[in-house]
C-alpha cells in the first residue's frame, strides 16, 4: 500500500484502488470538501504524473474518457482548488510522491489497464438527493427529478412561468459550464423536444453562473444527472448540446439568413403541436430574431 498524506489532501493506494480524501487548508475549493472521499477504481486510471516545482510539486491523476461522469459533465474545466484529481505536495514530500507514482504506475502494468475510453462509468457519482444555489437560481435532483427554482437576480422572462420540474427521462444532455472573463458560465439541460438556442440568461432550463464561490457546486448536480443518463459511448461523438434537425447551410453570402428563416419556421410548427410552450416558443424565437 502506498500513502502520501498532505494538508491539500490524502492519497491512499492499496493496489486495486486509489482513495482520495480532500484535506481542510483554506485552499481546498468548495466542490472538493462538499464532494468528499473518492474511491478511483484501477480500472479508470489512464495514468499519474508528478509535476515538480520550485517549492512545491503537484500530483495529477489521468482518467480514461467516459470513466467519471462529473469530468463528462464539466469537460474538464474544474479549476484547480475544487478538481479532486490534484494534489499539491510539499517539497519535503516530492519523495514520497515519487514513490507513490512508481506502485501506481507498476500497478497499472502489472494489471495492463488500457488507457483508452470505457463504454460505461466507473464511478458513481455524486449521491442524491443533493441541491446547489449558485447564480440565478437553485438546481435540485432527487434522482428522478430536477427541479430549477429562481431568484430575485433572475431575468423576468425566466422566471414568469415559475419554477421548472424536469423529468430525467426528458433530459438528453447536461452541461456544466465555469464563468470564464466577460462570459458568464451555465448549469444547462438540454430536454427532449424543447430545444432552444437562447443563452442562460434567458434559457428556462439553465441555471446562469456568474463566478462566485458557489458555482462549482453546480457542477455535482450535473454529474448526478450525468451518470443516469445514457453513457456518450452508446449515443455517439454527438457533441453534448449540438442542435439536432438543422442542416448546415452551406458557405455563401445569405446562407446564415436563410437557416435562421428555416429555423423560426421549425420553432413555429413546434410550437402549434404544443412541443414547445407560449414561454419557450418566444425565448426562442427571440434569440433567432437577435441572430437575424
Amino acid at each position: 500500500m502506498a500513502e502520501i498524506i498532505q494538508r491539500d489532501g490524502t492519497w491512499i493506494f492499496d493496489g486495486d484502488a486509489l482513495r482520495l480524501t480532500p484535506g481542510r487548508d483554506k485552499n481546498v475549493g468548495l466542490l472538493r470538501r462538499t464532494l468528499g472521499e473518492i474511491t478511483v477504481p484501477l480500472g479508470a486510471l489512464a495514468g499519474i504524473s508528478l509535476e515538480q516545482g520550485k517549492k512545491t510539486g503537484r500530483l495529477r491523476l489521468r482518467l480514461r474518457d467516459g470513466a467519471d461522469p462529473l469530468l463528462q459533465a464539466t469537460g474538464g474545466k474544474l479549476t484547480e482548488p475544487n478538481d479532486p484529481y490534484q494534489l499539491t505536495v510539499e517539497a519535503d514530500r516530492l519523495g514520497v510522491a515519487e514513490y507513490f507514482v512508481d506502485e501506481v504506475r507498476s500497478a497499472l502494468l502489472l494489471d495492463q489497464v488500457p488507457s483508452g475510453p470505457v463504454d460505461g462509468y466507473l464511478l458513481p457519482g455524486p449521491a442524491v438527493p443533493l441541491s446547489a444555489s449558485a447564480g440565478d437560481g437553485t438546481a435540485s435532483f432527487d434522482g428522478e427529478r430536477v427541479r430549477l427554482e429562481w431568484n430575485w437576480k433572475t431575468e423576468d422572462a425566466k422566471s414568469a412561468s415559475g419554477a421548472r420540474a424536469l423529468a430525467l427521462g426528458d433530459i438528453t444532455a447536461v452541461e456544466w459550464r465555469p464563468a470564464a472573463g466577460l462570459e458568464n458560465g451555465c448549469l444547462r439541460f438540454t430536454v427532449r423536444g424543447a430545444g432552444t438556442e437562447a443563452p442562460p440568461k434567458y434559457d428556462p432550463n439553465s441555471v446562469e453562473l456568474w463566478g462566485f464561490k458557489k458555482d462549482p457546486l453546480m457542477a455535482l448536480v450535473a454529474a448526478a444527472v450525468q451518470v443516469r443518463l445514457p453513457h456518450p459511448a452508446a449515443v455517439g461523438d454527438r457533441p453534448v448540446l449540438e442542435p439536432a434537425g438543422e442542416a448546415d447551410p452551406g458557405p455563401g453570402p445569405g446562407s446564415d439568413h436563410d437557416a435562421l428563416l428555416r429555423r423560426l419556421r421549425e420553432l413555429g410548427e413546434l410550437h402549434k403541436e404544443g412541443v414547445l410552450t407560449d414561454e419557450e416558443f418566444a425565448l426562442a424565437k427571440q434569440a433567432v430574431l437577435k441572430r437575424l
